[in-house]
């Protein structure tokens, strides 16, 4: 009996030892906490640092400082160019001048020479005046219907009006048109998509005949701007088309603005 009561009392003392462990173990967790909090982050203390700097070494604003009572300086000057609001395009807005209209007039007598045979059989039609040039092709001539995919009969077509057009500056903005037959499908859920998606394709292909990208831009209008009625076939193939706006302008910028 002696002998098993000296083995428990041994037991026991030995237990401290757990204890002990955990409580260094939790004092060793809480030091790390510590140090991670207080730790400095140098990426962050670097920019904040910097930009003090900035602020604090930064030139001079006003001469003068201002006193109560007086009128508040102006701001100064940006050099940044004012943000024009995006407007409808007004074909009939501004005066081109000699050389504009003289670059007009060469490329409208082009067009006019190179598509005569689709001039013709009505697939193209032609307006001009001392701003701009509109060039309206059939949309059967680039495209099946509810696609844009252009057919292989729009790619000598298109390469032969980016073969005028790439010889001038002129800004080129091209229009897509549809009927009001509205269309949903994956790939276009409306009319407008199409017509985006048409102009897009036709910037593309004169891009690839030469065509400066800068110069260009693709609008779509959907069926809202139709130039004969909808409800005959022979009216929504009208409606149908592609236009190609060729401005005074050498920016399209300026296309689109005036």
């Amino acid at each position: 009996m002696r002998r098993k009561k000296m083995q428990e009392e041994s037991h026991n003392h030995e237990r401290w030892l757990v204890s002990y462990a955990d409580f260094i173990t939790l004092l060793f967790a809480f030091f790390v906490v510590m140090y991670s909090v207080s730790s400095v982050n140098e990426g962050k203390y670097k920019v904040l640092s910097e930009t003090l700097e900035g602020v604090f070494a930064a030139s001079q604003r006003s001469i003068s400082p201002i006193q109560v009572g007086q009128q508040t300086a102006a701001p100064p000057k940006s050099d940044a160019p004012k943000i024009q609001p995006f407007d409808t395009p007004d074909r009939t807005k501004g005066t081109a001048t000699g050389e504009e209209k003289q670059r007009i007039r060469e490329i409208a007598d082009q067009f006019t020479t190179s598509l005569q045979q689709l001039i013709g059989e009505g697939m193209v039609t032609i307006n001009e005046s001392d701003e701009w040039i509109e060039l309206s092709l059939r949309n059967n001539l680039l495209f099946q219907s509810g696609d844009a995919v252009p057919v292989d009969q729009a790619f000598p077509l298109i390469e032969r009006i980016a073969g005028i057009l790439k010889e001038y500056p002129n800004a080129v903005l091209v229009e897509g048109f549809t009927d009001n037959i509205p269309i949903r499908s994956s790939i276009y859920p409306s009319n407008w998509e199409l017509s985006v998606a048409r102009s897009a394709a036709v910037v593309r292909l004169l891009n690839f005949g030469g065509v400066d990208n800068r110069r260009m831009a693709a609008v779509g209008y959907g069926e809202h701007q139709p130039i004969a009625r909808n409800d005959t076939s022979d009216g929504r193939s009208r409606n149908r088309r592609v236009v190609l706006l060729v401005a005074k302008d050498e920016s399209v910028r300026l296309t689109l603005r005036n």
